[in-house]
């Protein structure tokens, strides 16, 4: 599978975010509209939530706020988003990044969006890296040779034929059938027959 270069996946997490911005913004703004309200879940680990003491040792990990009759100064930023809620009729100020939020869910229209962590959460455990394979031992140069049939070693560089001793039996074959076509053709010149006396000297 080819690995995804352009993270097709970042892309539409930020594009849902954004969508999360500009609702929270429209209710800074102008309110909520008919019976439309939020309900948020985030994280109360993740890098830059801000929150009571008590309501992180409540809620360690993950906490769920609705944003509904009672809740103020709901602020609007690119990165967070900060607003006052009631906790045991005691107003808190809560700052969430827009990065730490997990859900979001409208129960008005039953419209819900739910977003992945942009950033490891600073209390989670840090990731384990797969242990790596041991270096391999160098083998021994009989371990190294390629193995032919029957398992047995083959010769990595095997010697080169003597070009002339190749040579050899292909011109004694060549002579054998020039000396057999001689015997089956007979010479249209008659054999000429030199005698041992014109060696002798004179």
């Amino acid at each position: 599978m080819t690995t995804d270069l352009i993270r097709y996946d970042l892309l539409v997490q930020e594009a849902l975010r954004s969508v999360l911005r500009r609702v929270l913004a429209d209710a800074a703004r102008d309110g909520l509209p008919g019976n439309h309200h939020f309900v948020i879940a985030f994280r109360t680990d993740a890098p830059g939530v801000r929150v009571p003491n008590k309501l992180r040792e409540r809620y360690p990990q993950e906490m769920t706020i609705v944003l509904q009759h009672e809740f103020w100064d709901l602020t609007v930023g690119e990165q967070a988003f900060e607003v006052r809620l009631n906790f045991d009729r005691k107003p808190e100020i809560l700052v969430i990044p827009f990065d730490a939020v997990t859900g979001f869910f409208d129960p008005a229209v039953e419209f819900g969006l739910k977003f992945e962590m942009a950033t490891e959460p600073a209390g989670a455990a840090p990731a384990v890296a797969a242990p790596q394979a041991p270096a391999p031992r160098p083998a021994s140069p009989e371990k190294t040779k390629p193995r032919g049939s029957g398992s047995e070693p083959a010769e990595i560089n095997p010697k080169q034929p003597d070009l002339a001793e190749a040579a050899k039996p292909a011109e004694a074959k060549a002579a054998a059938k020039t000396a057999q076509k001689s015997e089956e053709t007979p010479s249209d010149t008659p054999a000429k027959v030199v005698s041992i006396d014109a060696f002798r000297k004179k």
